[in-house]
């Protein structure tokens, strides 16, 4: 299979042969940069774009210029949620927060393709459903949960949507995705590192410990991963059903006192 391959989007790669076949002589291959943006708020949405090995980040931009991301799309799904559900536009803006490239294709066809058959249809808003889920579970974690907590969960939808457990980004811009001062961030990095479970240098960072990782998270996580297993089994690669460790309060707690020690 070549190397950018539709199918290695799952939502592509779970469309009937038919549908593959009316839609993959239309989808367009584009390179996305890290930081590029694909829209800005308010903007009339002319493509859907169907990440391969990159990382898009909704965001809500405030008027005083501060942002803070709602979901992230990668190889799991796609962007463009608003042309499904018939918005035609999103408040949000969509940043490539992990370069590497994605297809796309017209609204238009898109439209076609979901009103005149109904299975895509019910795959895409099962997708959709997933999607709403991991945006109001994170509005949840950025109220309840401290940043060590959302770091971790954070890096955790990352590395679901990648194909290595290495990340290319700045702290600065892992702060801007939370909405939260770089020095938090800075701080909770530092923690990780220090005990083993992600290496960082030269905006370069490595998850060596993956168990560790989920132990420290919050159950948002959990919950969010689980969700999109229920709803769309058939997209996820075996090795990434495995059970979520989902920890108490107090033992999150824990885990983070003993890594302070």
């Amino acid at each position: 299979m070549p190397q950018n391959a539709p199918l290695k989007n799952h939502l592509l790669a779970a469309l009937s042969l038919e549908a593959r076949r009316r839609l993959f002589a239309h989808l367009e291959w584009i390179s996305l940069p890290l930081g590029t943006t694909l829209y800005e708020s308010g903007d009339t949405l002319e493509h859907v774009y169907f990440p391969i090995d990159a990382i898009v980040s909704l965001l809500y931009v405030m008027e005083s210029g501060a942002s803070a991301e709602i979901s992230v799309v990668g190889n799991d799904g796609f962007l463009g949620i608003a042309v499904l559900m018939g918005g035609e536009s999103t408040p949000s803006r969509a940043v490539v927060q992990s370069a590497g490239g994605a297809y796309r294709l017209s609204a238009h066809r898109f439209r076609e393709e979901f009103r005149s058959n109904p299975d895509t249809l019910q795959l895409l808003l099962r997708y959709a459903q997933s999607l709403m889920t991991q945006m109001s579970q994170t509005a949840a974690c950025n109220r309840h949960h401290s940043i060590d907590q959302q770091l971790c969960r954070w890096l955790l939808l990352s590395l679901d949507r990648l194909s290595t457990n290495q990340l290319t980004m700045t702290q600065e811009l892992i702060a801007n995705m939370l909405g939260v001062r770089r020095e938090g961030v800075n701080e909770a990095a530092g923690k990780l590192q220090r005990h083993g479970v992600i290496e960082y240098n030269r905006g370069r960072l490595t998850v060596l410990d993956r168990p560790r990782l989920e132990m420290l998270s919050c159950e948002c996580y959990a919950v969010v991963r689980k969700e999109s297993l229920r709803l769309l089994p058939h997209m996820h690669e075996p090795e990434k059903t495995t059970p979520t460790v989902i920890r108490t309060a107090d033992a999150i707690r824990d885990l983070f006192r003993s890594a302070n020690d």
